[in-house]
């Protein structure tokens, strides 16, 4: 049965790093003694080793030890070995591309769907999803393909922003880049506020957190879904 914490952020503003997630991972990855950490979205250009200690750092406080990806010889193994993961937020396209090049998706995506833990944050929940063609990242290099694990049946936008009323100086809004997505793609979209977070157990998706979360379909207009709500294959 798949189990899976998909976060907008790691952070919270003022917050320690996974700090309001901490009592929710502490049972999301009972039992776990330690973490594979897929440290190559790479924020602010961090080198793994120094993104893997920061992820390490957190989960002490839970009593689980965190191994990065990149520290294995063998990273087919290293996949293959994992108690659980964690994937970090950055950048999603860099992401992306560095787990193609290590020919690490569809292991990574059949570890998942056969129930082993997964944690991803920002880029590491939009991997997650159909593709990663809702990203707010620059592309600051190209995957070979869009096409994310897909164990979800929709794409995630972190960092959701709702308009501001009366601005002016926005630009192009989320909504409306979301909008333009659905001229041309069809999967759903759900756009995750700060603080908000998908549980997924099995086929059951929820919403978590304190805020409710809007749900974009082609041609249709924008639900917004209570947070606790079950996000069923009805609204797809």
């Amino acid at each position: 049965m798949k189990k899976l914490i998909l976060a907008s952020t790691s952070t919270l503003h003022q917050g320690e790093y996974l700090g309001y997630l901490l009592d929710e991972l502490k049972n999301h990855f009972k039992g776990i003694n330690t973490i594979t950490f897929i440290p190559y979205a790479r924020p602010g250009g961090v080198s793994h080793e120094g993104y893997t200690e920061k992820a390490a750092a957190a989960f002490e406080k839970i009593g689980i030890q965190v191994k990065g990806l990149h520290e294995y010889a063998d990273l087919a193994a290293g996949i293959q070995e994992a108690e659980a993961f964690f994937t970090g937020g950055g950048n999603t396209f860099l992401l992306l591309k560095q787990l193609y090049k290590d020919n690490q998706i569809q292991a990574l995506k059949e570890k998942i769907e056969s129930g082993t833990p997964y944690l991803g944050c920002s880029a590491g929940s939009n991997i997650a999803g159909i593709s990663i063609s809702t990203t707010n990242d620059m592309p600051i290099t190209y995957p070979p393909s869009f096409d994310a694990l897909g164990v979800i049946p929709m794409n995630i936008n972190p960092h959701y922003l709702d308009p501001i009323i009366g601005s002016t100086h926005m630009g192009e809004t989320r909504e409306t880049r979301i909008n333009e997505f659905h001229t041309l793609n069809a999967q759903p979209v759900i756009g995750l506020r700060e603080g908000s977070w998908l549980e997924v157990k099995g086929q059951e998706i929820y919403l978590r957190g304190p805020l409710s979360a809007p749900w974009f379909t082609p041609g249709n207009a924008i639900v917004e879904i209570p947070t606790g709500e079950e996000i069923t294959h009805t609204r797809m």
